[in-house]
């Protein structure tokens, strides 16, 4: 009976440090951000347009060709073509100080990169050339491993 016990408590112990929640979660502050609100209302029109190199519209887009019209649909910043040109734009913003419309870049490749628009709550829209546009997570490991740098324009 106690190797019975040792061995519930020692499962515990292992699943509650799996319970941890992202490391690169905001506060819940911006789940109602203004501007969250606005991205997730333009990514409901765009979700799911499939990803096509140098595509600017809703039969297709890239990754800097959705954050262009999507900034130029909000009115806001008028931001360059590529995505080295949009790393340039802007301001650095550390990872743990991003806010919803701001930009974060990734090296995926050698030469390779990619880039969305945070949303908050860890979140970032897309165009992933896998799945067309999406939100993902900037704690999923793939991202965090590819994870550049974050930019205000």
């Amino acid at each position: 009976m106690p190797h019975v016990h040792a061995f519930i408590i020692l499962a515990v112990l292992l699943l509650s440090g799996c319970s941890s929640g992202p490391r690169y979660s905001q506060a819940p502050t911006d789940l109602s951000h203004p501007q969250r609100q606005l991205l997730l209302e333009h990514y409901r029109q765009w979700a799911g347009t499939p990803y096509r190199l140098g595509g600017m519209d809703q039969s297709g887009v890239d990754c800097s060709g959705f954050i262009q019209r999507i900034y130029a649909d909000l009115g806001g910043t008028s931001l360059p073509r590529t995505t080295e040109q949009q790393a340039r734009t802007g301001s650095p913003v550390k990872r743990h100080q991003l806010q919803p419309a701001d930009l974060v870049f990734f090296k995926t490749g050698w030469k390779q990169r990619h880039a969305g628009i945070y949303i908050g709550n860890g979140e970032f829209i897309h165009a992933s050339t896998s799945r067309g546009v999406m939100i993902s997570r900037l704690d999923n490991p793939y991202w965090d491993d590819a994870w550049w740098m974050g930019r205000r324009p």
